[in-house]
């Protein structure tokens, strides 16, 4: 069994340190921010140990058998909000409306798993009846941010030959965008409808929760000819469950608990570039 250690700025110090605690036959530097513990005797209380020590110095870890290449996949598949960007679209519209606070509390017992997700986002976008179209120019420009780690992410898998996919339970009005700008190969989410320049509350068409997001990854795996468990799938809320389940490496980025438990590959401090070290 092998352990990756791997934090933010300087964090060698750290890293020797909580290393020294799995006992490895071998160290492995990957970068001055991550380090590979390899042959390590893995035992639950070893574990726990290490994830303990290892929040508390604010250092992710992830167990792996073997290595992981990065030509062992094809597709990269990304969650929108709260993954690949740092806000929460709707949350930054509803702010136009001044209901942010109350949207913000639906999304976030959505992204818990608490509510239906589909039944959750109709009941938050029917409170954006009536705002002007132009809100959602003001939440690209002004709110919009890339989570810590996603050009250098996106620039490594590319280069690699990955294809990659946004899918999202958001907006196209922002999918579209970010695939020109970052260059992204397939995009999928839901649709606002826009009459007279103004949003109605509506989404047209069905809403993408999180079958359709599992679907879209199987469709486009499909269309490339390979299999599900050659993709990587990164989400963080429990809509993004079922699309992480049937990935070969499922990366939960700065996620709700029900999803740290489930994925294979918890990222809390370092950014999404944090794949790269597991795949050296």
């Amino acid at each position: 069994m092998n352990l990756v250690l791997q934090g933010r700025d300087d964090c060698r110090a750290r890293l020797e340190r909580i290393a020294a605690l799995t006992a490895p036959q071998a160290l492995t530097w990957l970068s001055d921010r991550a380090v590979r513990c390899e042959g390590i005797a893995f035992s639950p209380a070893l574990r726990q140990t290490i994830e303990v020590a290892a929040n508390a110095a604010q250092l992710d870890a992830t167990y792996t058998i073997g290595v992981q290449k990065m030509t062992d996949f094809k597709l990269v598949a990304m969650d929108m909000d709260s993954t690949l960007i740092t806000i929460e679209c709707i949350d930054e519209i509803a702010d136009m409306q001044g209901l942010k606070a109350q949207v913000s509390e639906i999304t976030e017992a959505a992204m818990r798993g608490e509510l239906d997700f589909a039944a959750s986002l109709t009941r938050r976008v029917a409170l954006l009846e009536g705002l002007d179209a132009s809100a959602l120019d003001r939440v690209y420009d002004e709110r919009l941010k890339l989570s810590p780690g996603a050009e250098a992410m996106l620039q490594a898998v590319q280069q690699a030959g990955l294809k990659t996919l946004l899918v999202s339970g958001g907006f196209t009005y922002f999918t579209s965008r970010l695939k020109q700008r970052l260059n992204l190969d397939y995009t999928h989410a839901n649709e606002l409808e826009i009459v007279d320049g103004k949003l109605t509350g509506k989404v047209v068409g069905a809403i993408v929760d999180a079958e359709a997001k599992q679907q879209t990854v199987e469709r486009v795996c499909a269309e490339l000819g390979i299999s599900p468990s050659e993709a990587i799938v990164m989400g963080d809320g429990a809509n993004d469950l079922k699309m992480m389940s049937i990935a070969g490496m499922s990366v939960a980025f700065r996620a709700k608990p029900v999803v740290r438990e489930q994925a294979s590959v918890a990222l809390n401090f370092v950014g999404l570039d944090g794949i790269l070290p597991l795949l050296a």
